[in-house]
């Protein structure tokens, strides 16, 4: 029987990689940079789960003579710019830039009046899941969720099961009891490495991950009820 949802953030819950791809070029120029991720290489680099890996990586195949050397300097470097990267991203979440994705509000606040729990598992920082909640849900919006893990939690990132695994543990369920909300293939690897049945709504920068394995891939929630989440449930076990 289904006791509870389990969200992912970003890209799942909102369209975020645009504000996400804005915020990481806005601190490049302002940190002295003359980096500039176009679509087609953010794209690419999504398939490292965390900004700060993600810019680690990204500087090693840019200067990767430069690492032995300075570590410690390119340490700092990585960790200033995913600070103004981060407030750059809470401004424009602030502004209005980022919209959660079709059917997902409606869904939630269907589970909750139904009783089922609910779970965020996601590998971005609580900063960040806060601005984006905090808009579209309001101040209270931590009541909603019975249990948040998040980057500050899980260390090991996604493809790693780590964060869904922790996420099982609070909400002291099963995970044939749950049913996990995915966008990658990252994510789905990760929630289906834990046991969980996983709906996918891939967007315009996961359009052709793999999703081998999913319960379903949608484009979006728009149209899905409770009722519909609780066949495609029943239909996994």
């Amino acid at each position: 029987m289904l006791h509870a949802l389990i969200f992912d953030v970003d890209g799942t819950l909102a369209d975020t990689e645009t504000a996400h791809l804005a915020a990481f070029n806005h601190a490049f120029g302002a940190c002295g940079l003359d980096w500039h991720w176009d679509v087609e290489t953010y794209t690419r680099l999504l398939q490292i789960s965390g900004g700060r890996e993600r810019l680690t990586h990204y500087w090693n195949t840019k200067q990767p003579d430069t690492l032995a050397i300075d570590g410690g300097a390119i340490r700092d470097m990585i960790e200033r710019l995913h600070l103004v990267k981060t407030a750059a991203y809470e401004q424009a979440v602030q502004d209005g830039h980022v919209a959660m994705r079709p059917g997902v509000l409606n869904l939630i606040d269907g589970a909750a009046q139904a009783g089922l729990k609910l779970a965020i598992a996601t590998t971005t920082s609580p900063v960040n899941i806060a601005a984006l909640l905090r808009r579209a849900i309001g101040d209270d919006w931590r009541k909603r969720f019975a249990v948040v893990e998040d980057a500050s939690t899980a260390h090991l990132k996604k493809p790693h099961p780590m964060v869904y695994l922790q996420t099982l543990q609070r909400l002291r369920l099963p995970a044939e009891d749950c049913i996990a909300f995915e966008d990658s293939h990252n994510g789905l690897t990760a929630a289906r490495a834990a046991g969980l049945a996983t709906i996918i709504t891939r967007n315009s920068y996961t359009m052709d991950h793999d999703f081998q394995g999913a319960r379903i891939v949608l484009d979006h929630l728009g149209g899905m009820d409770l009722a519909g989440i609780r066949a495609l449930h029943q239909q996994s076990l």
